[in-house]
């Protein structure tokens, strides 16, 4: 039990180590405050599914020495992430930007569910599953039970 959890630690130490390379950062606190701050909104390509803050993939690696030196030429935040996109696509943004594009693969789900849920009402309606029309004696006895 005690090694498992050595060994948990140790990796989580290794995962940390790797975008915290000293010879990686940049002299400015501030500059560097920033690079940290936009590795954890870019997607490891590799990874895909964590930031190139979290992951130790070469790639991860060579993204993070790209943005320190974008940064350090005095690259807005804003530039980086342009850059970025431009040369990988909007999937290396963690939190893409909102585009009709984007708007049409959020929304698609929940137009299919309506347009799906409409069609079966109208089919119900047209076969009568929904219910005949009660008679006048039904509805006669119905409004009764009504009342009292």
């Amino acid at each position: 039990m005690i090694r498992r959890l050595l060994l948990i630690v140790a990796a989580l130490a290794c995962m940390g180590a790797a975008a915290s390379d000293p010879a990686e950062r940049l002299a400015d606190p501030a500059k560097e405050a920033r690079a940290r701050a936009l590795f954890t909104q870019i997607r490891c390509v590799v990874c895909q599914n964590q930031s190139i803050d979290e992951s130790d993939a070469d790639l991860a690696r060579d993204l993070r020495v790209t943005v320190r030196q974008e940064i350090a030429q005095g690259w807005s935040d804003a530039q980086v992430r342009a850059f970025l996109v431009a040369r990988y696509g909007e999937f290396i943004l963690l939190k893409p930007r909102w585009s009709a594009g984007n708007a049409v693969l959020w929304l698609a789900p929940f137009l299919i569910v309506l347009i799906g849920g409409v069609a079966l009402l109208v089919r119900a309606r047209k076969s009568g599953v929904l219910g005949e029309e009660l008679s006048p004696e039904e509805e006669a006895r119905l409004k009764q039970i009504r009342e009292n």
